[in-house]
């Protein structure tokens, strides 16, 4: 969160993109298409579905692209292309600091942190954009190959972070508001921000093309991309939108559905281990905090005056427990976004740690290659649970993109729920 700012932008910027054209799919499906199931087409069961399962920490990016280091050779185990090298920077050392002790905990954490740069083969990168802003210099510009070594414009990126020779700072939370501070502002294009665009673009071509197709195919049976994402609009749809916000379902399916399809495919491109996959997009807490504020804003501002009351004065409780209600119900407010927000970031950080520490036993069983057998039993533990947890991992992208989908309709749907007589 501090050190990408530009996520929660760049975030924000997609997700308000992605709603409109939902919206989109949305009115041609819903006026040109009817309701019910098409011949040959099982819209309605989803009784597999878990709604459960929130307390899973499975992560949704196994074998994700996460780095690969000098002295660490992580393109040759399990399959896995563990990219974005950030060695070969000119700096002429290890990214790591030694080529013969292994800390598996430093190179975890820097494999799921976020790059300025894809890696592609061997010592191959793609280097981004990156651009600055300094208060009364204006911007600074350049591929991100430009600032290692000496830097470009008094900037340099050292391992994926800027220094400065002027003494700017980069701007934080934490500092936002410091006067103190001489701060630069980075609006850079990084691996997350590129896959949020890349998703952002994809799904607008899906869901353009799906609504052009409703629309030319009026009454018909869908076939071809048409045929293939119904199930998905239907499900989330009958199962999410209708159960949960029975009085206005249709004027919130849109959000949800942008929810449930930006989440997803951003879990999906993780999993991809080489270009343009690969970005940790989901477990940024930057990302997964602008979902949870849009969640959080839409159920605010869309609460009935039944809502407000039974947060702020429970009907039908004895007047001394009211206070003690209001004061539990009114953090509640407050604490479901931010359970949205660490649960996704939590689960898809988990499944990282959990991929990269099967494959750090190759190391530290092998020694960082002083022992070959060592290293063939590390190959021969470690590949078959690599293997298995991609496999949930697949399960996992469209499980967390469904509870997050789910919970934000069950708080907008408490939110806009229409006054009863009784109270319960």
């Amino acid at each position: 969160m501090k050190k990408h700012l530009n996520h929660f932008i760049v975030a924000t910027f997609c997700f308000l993109f992605l709603i409109g054209s939902s919206q989109s799919v949305w009115s041609q499906n819903g006026n040109n298409h009817n309701h019910d199931s098409h011949a040959g087409h099982n819209h309605g069961d989803h009784s597999g579905h878990n709604h459960g399962h929130e307390g899973h920490n499975h992560g949704d990016h196994a074998g994700h692209n996460h780095g690969d280091h000098a002295g660490h050779n992580h393109d040759s185990h399990a399959g896995h292309n563990h990219g974005a090298d950030h060695s070969d920077h000119g700096h002429g050392h290890d990214a790591h600091g030694s080529s013969t002790e292994f800390n598996p905990s430093e190179v975890i954490m820097h494999h799921i942190a976020d790059s300025h740069e894809f890696h592609l083969f061997g010592k191959a990168h793609l280097p981004l954009p990156v651009i600055l802003y300094v208060p009364g210099q204006g911007l600074v510009s350049g591929m991100s190959s430009a600032f290692h070594g000496q830097g470009k414009d008094g900037f340099s990126l050292h391992h994926d972070v800027f220094s400065s020779k002027g003494g700017y700072e980069k701007a934080t939370v934490m500092n936002l508001f410091n006067k103190d501070v001489k701060k630069f502002y980075d609006f850079s294009i990084t691996k997350n921000v590129f896959t949020m665009f890349l998703a952002g673009f994809i799904l607008c071509l899906i869901f353009f093309s799906v609504a052009r197709a409703y629309k030319r195919r009026e009454g018909q049976a869908p076939k071809g991309l048409q045929n293939f994402m119904e199930p998905f609009f239907t499900f989330i749809r009958d199962e999410v939108a209708k159960p949960n916000i029975p009085d206005a379902w249709e004027k919130y399916l849109p959000f949800l559905m942008t929810l449930f399809f930006f989440i997803l495919a951003c879990n999906l491109f993780g999993l991809v281990p080489f270009f343009p996959g690969s970005a940790n997009v989901t477990g940024n807490i930057a990302f997964t905090m602008v979902l949870a504020v849009f969640t959080f804003l839409i159920t605010t501002f869309s609460g009935t005056k039944h809502y407000w009351q039974h947060i702020l004065w429970m009907p039908g409780v004895p007047v001394l427990v009211k206070p003690i209600l209001a004061v539990v119900e009114f953090a509640g407010i407050f604490i479901k976004p931010f359970s949205l927000m660490i649960r996704l970031f939590a689960n898809i950080t988990g499944g990282h740690i959990i991929i990269l520490s099967l494959i750090s036993l190759i190391f530290i069983f092998g020694k960082m290659g002083t022992s070959v057998l060592g290293a063939g039993a590390g190959v021969g533990l470690s590949v078959p649970f690599v293997i298995f947890m991609n496999a949930i991992e697949l399960f996992v992208a469209f499980l967390q993109a469904f509870i997050f989908t789910i919970l934000a309709a069950l708080y907008i749907g408490q939110a806009v729920e229409v006054a009863h007589d009784d109270h319960h």
